[in-house]
């Protein structure tokens, strides 16, 4: 029986399951819902449909999920003791269990054995998507064998292979398959999750043998299934013929931009540590202060060129990988190790690998991902140790790759690498998004399959839309060409004109600012067309030293970077720092999920002396040029309170009163701050909408997570609802601006437009093609296409609605 929240789901699964039962009915009963709309579970309800199953061989219950058990284990206390016991609760996942529960029990199994089936009946796709499950040893005493060629396109999926089972099931032998053309092990072929693993596609053969009085029967019956297709239709017979194109599948778009060229394997990052000879401890704790020391300065210099171009918030990712070159827990086990008589490279694999799987067996899904940071330190040491080079693409083409590490992105030379295709990785992360900064095109989150496409095969990739074709016909090629000369086009377009104001259509004026780390930043930002520095992350004076800048340290280097900008706004940030980006000269205790913890204006606060010279340097720089102070990780209105009590201390310090034009406002980066806009509205002149971190916050997926890459999408409905509501919020009495990754995407320039943002800030290099999306924007068309973005089901819906 199934026990679902859903009447309309169970009713499917039923009806898919009775399917594959060959006409050999088996009793289901279904608990599920409230009412034929309601969703929920009824205890009464369940003891009654398991009374009405029960015709004394007892009873399998599937469940859904959550308060579904909850409900079936409360029913099984209504019932009486005799009825108990014939009773199982199985785990399985509800559909597969139901349709291998279902054809075990129509060929006459007990309740023990039909849940068996029910719980391995996840076995094909997790051999499908890579979790491979054992191989069933090999069988003895076969009396007769032979093979198949399934032709039917869609392999043998739930329902032929329904009926091999069932036939199977019905004599006395015992028949065994396995997939010839993959190779896999030999199956019974009387456990529908068992032939599952097989993964038979179109054309594959496969092998069958049998044992025992019925042997023969069953392998002639098996080859007269197969002949007739197992019972499919007529139309489902024939393999289809490959198509023209070729896509590898549906990928997340993470950089814009057309590649067409040959595709090109990264060097594998795995190294064999080779046995070499000891050359006592003191000449190897030298190998490896000589190797750790060489890759401080690499990590340090690929940390400053990310600054450059990607700004400090990207290149913080360095500063962990700093600071385990330092982590004394790890080099104190090096040196352990190399005193017991390991030579430098085996004892560096050693305590590195022990590291990792620390971090590897922890709860916290953010700890347990910091067991990357230690691999790549790892592997960037031992490199240099074993005098291997850099893991980098063998020529020039597309990159394929299974993710892409900060070091890897930010060497990547733009002349070599045309695009860049991921198996699995993030549009957010630090390297899809260094991949952006450098304008190479990127898809990620495309599985396993492209790490199959042999090395110089040729692909067209678009990495604005996801599109990736493999092998692709000469049509395509001169379709994506095409498509690649007009972009080109597009883009020279728009830099003729990026430094004139941008508006929409309908001649709403909308501001298209920069992000900047640096002074280096703001030069790019003001031959960009920047009509200001949207955000300025001051952090990158304050990172990579051992002790804090002063007051007129400060202002002297805000002061190059409006010099830098011809006197436009700088819209300052103070100090973003803490959790993930520590500081070496302010050692704060370990926090199990750094996002969560004492980051942002939390830190400023805890360290006031900090924040107080740094809203003094800006007072100052204020007086000459236009300055809007921005707190980041706002969450309470007593936080902005206390920053403006504070800045009102750096007014009175400074001695010549309040600076023209100086404007106070917040990052909305915490869900709840953006449902609150209205409460702190009258503090601020402005909100700037981060929206890398609300939209991990909002959907609880850390944008760094390569599982999560479909899910952390800055257009997700919900998402965009903490943006209305800050718009809302604000109601003319306040700027809202986004100055997250979600501002750089032309595609959501008109939403965002529409829900009521007048500021834009992106990375210099994408300020033209913004504004171009503006001028493109029907400010009318693009306010009613929000309005239904609210409520759709989905951000790849939303994107269908945009104007």
């Amino acid at each position: 029986m199934v026990v679902s929240h859903s009447r309309a789901l169970a009713r499917a699964a039923v009806a898919l399951a009775a399917e594959m039962t060959q006409g050999r009915p088996v009793p289901l009963e279904i608990a599920a819902g409230l009412d034929e709309t309601t969703t929920g579970t009824d205890a009464v309800a369940i003891t009654t449909a398991i009374q009405a199953a029960d015709r004394g061989d007892g009873v399998v219950v599937l469940m859904d999920l959550g308060s579904a058990v909850l409900s079936a284990e409360l029913a099984l206390e209504m019932l009486d003791d005799d009825a108990r016991e014939r009773v199982v609760l199985c785990a399985a996942p509800l559909v597969e269990g139901l349709v291998a529960a279902v054809v075990t029990a129509a060929g006459g199994a007990g309740r023990k054995e039909v849940a068996g089936e029910a719980m391995g009946a996840l076995g094909g796709k997790l051999a499908h998507l890579g979790g491979q499950e054992p191989r069933q040893p090999e069988g003895t005493g076969t009396d007769s064998d032979a093979d198949f060629v399934v032709r039917i396109p869609h392999g043998l999926h739930a329902r032929p292979a329904a009926r091999l089972v069932t036939l199977a099931r019905d004599l006395d032998a015992r028949v065994e398959l396995r997939n010839g053309t993959t190779g896999s092990g030999w199956v019974p072929a009387s456990s529908l999750s068992r032939v599952a693993t097989l993964g038979v596609l179109p054309g594959h053969r496969v092998d069958v043998r049998a044992s025992g009085p019925q042997a023969r029967e069953a392998v002639d019956g098996i080859l007269a299934l197969a002949a007739a297709d197992f019972g499919e239709t007529e139309g489902d017979r024939a393999v289809p013929e490959p198509p023209a194109r070729a896509p590898v599948g549906a990928g997340v778009p993470a950089s814009p931009g057309i590649a067409v060229g040959p595709v090109r394997h990264a060097a594998s990052a795995v190294l064999e540590v080779p046995d070499e000879p000891y050359r006592g401890a003191e000449q190897e704790r030298g190998r490896i202060e000589a190797a750790t020391a060489t890759v401080r300065d690499e990590l340090r210099r690929l940390r400053a060129a990310t600054a450059r171009e990607a700004g400090e918030g990207h290149a913080g990712i360095f500063d962990a990988h700093l600071l385990l070159l330092d982590d004394a827990d790890l080099l104190d086990d090096v040196r352990a190790r190399i005193d017991d008589g390991s030579p430098a490279p085996r004892a560096w694999a050693d305590a590195t690998g022990r590291v990792a799987a620390e971090f590897d067996a922890l709860e916290d899904p953010y700890l347990r991902g910091r067991a990357s940071d230690v691999r790549e330190v790892g592997s960037q040491v031992l490199r240099t140790l074993l005098g291997a080079g850099s893991a980098a693409m063998p020529g020039a083409g597309v990159l394929v790759a299974p993710d892409l590490s900060p070091a890897e992105a930010a060497v990547l030379d733009p002349e070599r690498a045309a695009g860049v295709l991921l198996a699995y990785g993030s549009p957010t992360s630090h390297g899809a998004i260094l991949a952006r900064t450098r304008g190479i095109p990127a898809v990620v989150g495309l599985g396993p399959a492209i790490l199959e496409v042999p090395d110089g095969t040729p692909v067209a990739l678009d990495g604005g839309t996801g599109e990736v074709v493999v092998a692709p016909a000469d049509p395509v090629v001169v379709e994506f060409t095409k498509r690649s000369a007009e972009q080109a086009s597009r883009r020279d377009r728009a830099a003729a004109r990026a430094s004139a104001p941008a508006a929409t259509r309908d001649g709403e004026p909308l501001t298209v600012g920069a992000n900047v780390g640096s002074v280096a930043d703001a030069r790019a930002a003001a031959g960009s067309g920047a009509d200001l520095a949207g955000l300025v992350r001051t952090e990158f004076l304050f990172l990579d030293r051992d002790a804090a800048p002063d007051a007129d340290e400060q202002e002297a280097v805000y002061r190059q970077i409006g010099e830098a900008l011809g006197g436009r706004r700088l819209t300052l940030r103070t100090l973003d720092v803490g959790g993930d980006k520590p500081l070496r000269y302010l050692p704060a205790d370990a926090e199990a999920n750094p996002f969560l913890g004492v980051r942002g204006i939390r830190h400023s606060l805890a360290h006031p002396h900090l924040l107080a010279d740094q809203l003094l340097a800006f007072v100052r720089v204020a007086y000459d040029v236009p300055v809007s102070v921005m707190v980041p990780m706002v969450s309470t209105v007593a936080e902005v309170v206390t920053v403006r009590r504070m800045l009102d201390e750096a007014v009175a310090r400074a001695g010549r009163g309040t600076p023209p034009g100086l404007r106070v406002g917040v990052m909305t980066e915490v869900p709840a701050t953006a449902l609150k806009t209205a409460a702190l509205t009258p503090y601020v002149d402005f909100f700037s909408i981060g929206t890398n971190d609300l939209t991990q916050y909002a959907l609880a997926a850390e944008r760094g997570n390569a599982a999560l890459a479909g899910l952390a999408d800055g257009l997700d409905p919900g998402v965009l609802r903490l943006i209305d509501a800050v718009c809302r919020g604000a109601d003319g009495r306040a700027t809202v601006a986004v100055c997250g990754e979600l501002a750089s995407d032309e595609a959501a320039v008109p939403l965002l437009a529409g829900l009521g943002v007048r500021q834009l800030s992106v990375v210099p290099r994408m300020v033209p093609l913004v504004k171009e999306a503006v001028r493109a924007t029907d400010l009318a068309a693009a306010t009613r296409a929000a309005a239904r973005a609210l409520d759709a089901p989905d951000a790849a819906t939303v994107r269908g609605l945009i104007p």
